[in-house]
């Protein structure tokens, strides 16, 4: 995203500042060490100050480096294991894509590639379809991309006052960087998948560094929060057979969506503040118009930052009133068990439709 002029850095401090349910100033003597002491901390200057958490810091040189693309370590011999145990089932027929789509490739879209055509029915067979909508009537399969953001906790004191969950798609470095945020997801209720390690366009990756991406993003949540996720979206939507099959291989579920409020597109001449704004309220209206009575739906939004965040509060109420149901994309898909780990699980779509539970039970860490 461009500067924000001064204007909108008022606007968004106004409204960051409206978020903020917790009464208690926040002191110096902030616990920094806890998902609950960090997650008491008011002042979003505070939230971004790095901190030391040595359950993830001690094994980091068993990660690549933060923010680089990923590739198997020399030293991983359980990295190594787990390719070389799907790697012959991995399509070497589909090759490395480009970024845009080089204007040679097959117009029929052999590969299913969602960025050029926005498939999300594999033509290879044995793979799932992606989840792009809510399967349910008149659902909204709420979640939000790129986190955990280090200062989300306005936020995610909102969604905690409104009793709402959500589905929160983590980056591994993100969850390197910010450990602490990342069990609050978890603590608050809400469901957890893989967003990579660093955030590529996953076709243009080999097989082998798609696979790291998706692998060690899956290990990062599993040291830093307790679970391994078992559902995955892809950076940018960016997926084709190749990169599905291996996400399938490790127990990944596709989600993607249907629309899309370009709330972390920004650019200052093709899309605006005011573009996200229409985004959302055209959403609304055809969820309105009674677009989704048969089948739900699902709309791509971002933690990225405190736009994005405080975008999703201003249009909460409005998504509250045109969806009978705003829930996790997994209690949608009536999920309980979202990750590899059996302690820990979701209630049914059933369940969820009344009102919604506070706080699940925590994990030991």
């Amino acid at each position: 995203m461009q500067s924000l002029s001064v204007y909108r850095l008022h606007k968004l401090l106004v409204v960051v500042g409206l978020l903020h349910v917790r009464v208690n100033a926040q002191t110096s003597t902030a616990d920094r060490t806890t998902e609950t002491g960090e997650a008491a901390i008011t002042d979003p200057n505070e939230e971004c100050s790095p901190y030391s958490y040595p359950p993830v810091v001690n094994q980091l040189s068993a990660f690549p480096s933060i923010w680089e693309a990923a590739s198997i370590l020399s030293d991983d011999s359980a990295a190594q294991a787990k390719w070389d145990s799907i790697s012959a089932n991995i399509p070497s027929n589909i090759s490395v894509k480009t970024q845009p789509p080089a204007s040679n490739y097959s117009s029929d879209d052999p590969d299913c590639w969602w960025t050029y055509s926005l498939c999300t029915e594999p033509k290879l067979s044995g793979l799932p379809v992606d989840i792009s909508a809510a399967p349910e009537p008149s659902t909204l399969g709420y979640g939000f991309d790129d986190g955990p953001n280090c200062s989300h906790n306005a936020f995610y004191d909102f969604l905690l006052s409104q009793n709402q969950k959500a589905t929160f798609y983590y980056i591994g470095s993100n969850v390197a960087d910010w450990p602490l945020e990342a069990q609050r997801a978890l603590a608050d209720g809400h469901e957890i998948c893989a967003h990579t390690w660093s955030h590529p366009y996953m076709t243009t990756f080999s097989s082998e560094a798609a696979f790291a991406e998706l692998w060690y993003s899956m290990q990062m949540i599993k040291l830093a929060v307790g679970v391994t996720p078992t559902c995955w979206r892809p950076p940018y939507g960016d997926v084709d057979d190749r990169i599905r099959s291996i996400a399938n291989a490790l127990g990944l579920q596709t989600i993607m969506w249907g629309y899309d409020s370009e709330d972390a597109d920004i650019n200052g001449q093709s899309i605006t503040d005011q573009t996200v704004v229409t985004n959302y309220n055209n959403f609304i209206t055809t969820a309105s118009n009674g677009t989704f009575n048969f089948t739900g739906a699902i709309i791509l939004t971002h933690e990225l930052n405190n736009f994005t965040m405080s975008e999703a509060v201003q249009f909460y109420s409005q998504l509250k009133s045109s969806f009978q149901h705003i829930v996790p994309v997994g209690v949608s898909l009536n999920k309980t068990q979202p990750y590899v780990e059996t302690n820990y699980s979701l209630p049914t779509f059933e369940q969820c439709k009344c009102p919604l539970r506070s706080r699940f039970e925590e994990l030991e860490f």
